[in-house]
């Protein structure tokens, strides 16, 4: 299932897209696409909805697509999380997960424009699964347990400011809470469409020349792993957002590679997920 939100900043409504390509609108089931909508069981009663065949059909056409879950609680990012991205960067592949978080005030849709912060000269981007937590977790022992408390997966643009992340501060958060840094969507894919996380390709091209082309194959740390592990040292609680690093290509990796500027536009895409496009602008 495809859960999605439609419409402007602050009254999108909820909507579920089936396999034929048509949406649906889910007011009747929820008035939100949220962590309590996700932590009750809201899945199923919006495949039960859809299945009965009681919602009425929406036309998208000419509607903004939102972020596909609403006000995520935080959004936690995994670093350096496949080995070439690692090597290209010149950090050494790390033993344990590189945590960081990112202001989730960050999560906009996949095709709303995203702003260059004033003062940049290194803004980059970063395709990444997002990984969105449906139930409560704590102290999991495995990544067993880990996978059982995903409500679903997504594409995410983890967009990183290069000079505020690692000149600015001993900690990444600078460059990576900036307005608009974290295009999410378009859809909520929920588990049962996902055969293996670890088995998606991803692709980032800028102004039409791929830059990413890799495969959630080569993560160092898996989804399961990644889920049990964070719910160790803090509470996942549902909606919460979970971005699980990004492979070789970033500009950061690449000398001579150019940085993000105004006009320039990044599309990004993830196998069964969907697809993003964004244009910089100047904030």
């Amino acid at each position: 299932m495809k859960l999605m939100r439609l419409g402007a900043p602050g009254a999108a409504r909820p909507a579920v897209r089936t396999d034929d390509g048509r949406v649906w609108d889910l007011t009747a089931v929820t008035d939100e696409i949220d962590g309590a909508f996700l932590a009750s069981g809201g899945p199923d009663r919006a495949r039960a909805a859809v299945r009965e065949g009681g919602l009425a059909e929406l036309d998208p056409l000419g509607l903004r697509v939102g972020a596909p879950v609403a006000r995520p609680g935080k959004v936690v990012c995994i670093g350096l999380n496949y080995r070439d991205h690692a090597e290209e960067t010149g950090a050494p592949v790390p033993p344990r997960p590189v945590v960081f978080m990112k202001d989730p005030g960050t999560v906009v849709g996949p095709y709303d424009d995203v702003l260059i912060p004033r003062g940049s000269a290194r803004t980059d981007w970063e395709v990444e699964l997002a990984v969105v937590i449906g139930s409560r977790a704590r102290y999991l022992e495995n990544p067993e347990e880990g996978l059982r408390h995903v409500a679903g997966y997504a594409v995410s643009n983890d967009v990183s400011e290069r000079e505020f992340q690692l000149d600015y501060s001993p900690q990444w958060d600078l460059g990576k809470s900036c307005e608009t840094f974290n295009p999410l969507g378009p859809w909520l894919v929920t588990p049962d469409e996902v055969d293996d996380p670890q088995g998606l390709a991803l692709r980032l091209a800028v102004n039409g020349v791929q830059r990413q082309r890799g495969t959630t194959r080569d993560m160092i740390f898996d989804v399961g792993h990644l889920v049990a592990y964070l719910s160790n040292y803090m509470v996942l609680e549902p909606g919460d957002v979970i971005n699980t690093g990004t492979p070789a290509g970033v500009a950061l990796g690449r000398a001579g590679t150019p940085y993000l500027r105004p006009g320039d536009t990044v599309e990004l895409s993830i196998d069964g997920l969907g697809s993003q496009c964004q244009t910089f602008a100047q904030a």
